[in-house]
């Protein structure tokens, strides 16, 4: 299930957020509400990713330490608890909204059709990252009802989502060489310059997306004057993630590195707070 990557599902809450409805206890609820949600399906879609990969994953020095590639998992278990968090996830997010339901739903076929094939082609692989990162802000939007949530976010969310996608494949291929082909497909089309240039078009992409995002804040309910003073933030989260992917060679479970990394998890707590103040206090 994976709970450690749960955090993912936390971007359900950005429409919650920066459309300045924390304070309202109802709609914070049920944005929890399709939070839990996805968690469930998103377990049930790791389960899958494991089943799908299971010989693969007994490649990967720390990926093979999971249940079911270390076997102390019945697959047939695995299965069933796959069809029961699905279940419960879609059906729980229509209990909101049946449009909740739906992108919830259209989040769980897409990562079935990328597990089965999707991830195994080079470049798409990671746009359908963002994807999947934009139908967490969306189904949280939904759940919210927004009214002034800029879409310069959407675009600021898939570009966080590429450069996280493509760090990550920077560092298998660090870490795991001749044997990387072996333990995902698409990397075999991928090498580290490549990765390297379109890290950077990515990384330059964001800041600059963020920083029209900040100029234009009115449409979010803050003042742009004062949400431009969250941009250094930004700025600095991009780069500390770039030196721990490039000079510490890291990268590979960015939730893990949030949390491990002090100086990068102090800089988006910052971040998070910078922003509700600009939001919540005028």
């Amino acid at each position: 299930m994976r709970p450690k990557q749960w955090t993912k599902n936390g971007f359900v809450l950005v429409g919650l957020v920066f459309d300045g409805k924390l304070l309202e206890l109802p709609l914070t609820l049920t944005a929890l509400w399709t939070l839990v949600c996805f968690c469930l399906v998103s377990s049930s879609v790791y389960i899958l990713n494991d089943l799908i990969d299971i010989e693969r994953d007994r490649h990967h020095p720390r990926k093979r330490l999971r249940p079911l590639a270390s076997g102390q998992l019945n697959p047939g278990l695995a299965r069933s608890a796959m069809f029961v968090l699905a279940v419960a996830g879609v059906l729980g997010a229509g209990m909101t909204s049946i449009f909740v339901g739906l992108t919830l739903a259209a989040y769980l076929l897409l990562n079935a059709a990328y597990s089965g094939y999707l991830k195994n082609l080079v470049i798409i692989d990671a746009m359908m990252v963002a994807v999947f990162f934009v139908l967490r802000v969306a189904a949280g939007s939904i759940a919210v009802e927004v009214s002034a949530f800029s879409p310069w976010l959407y675009i600021c969310v898939s570009l966080l989502a590429l450069f996280i996608a493509f760090g990550k494949r920077r560092h298998e291929i660090v870490l795991l060489r001749e044997a990387a082909s072996g333990h995902r497909t698409s990397l075999k089309q991928y090498n580290q310059p490549f990765l390297d240039q379109i890290i950077g078009v990515v990384t330059t992409s964001g800041l600059i997306s963020y920083t029209f995002y900040s100029f234009e804040a009115e449409t979010a309910l803050a003042d742009p004057a004062r949400m431009m003073l969250t941009v250094p933030l930004i700025v600095f989260v991009v780069f500390r993630y770039l030196y721990l992917i490039h000079v510490e060679q890291r990268g590979g479970a960015p939730d893990d590195l949030l949390f491990a990394d002090r100086p990068l998890l102090a800089a988006v707590v910052l971040w998070v707070l910078s922003v509700v103040a600009v939001i919540y206090f005028r």
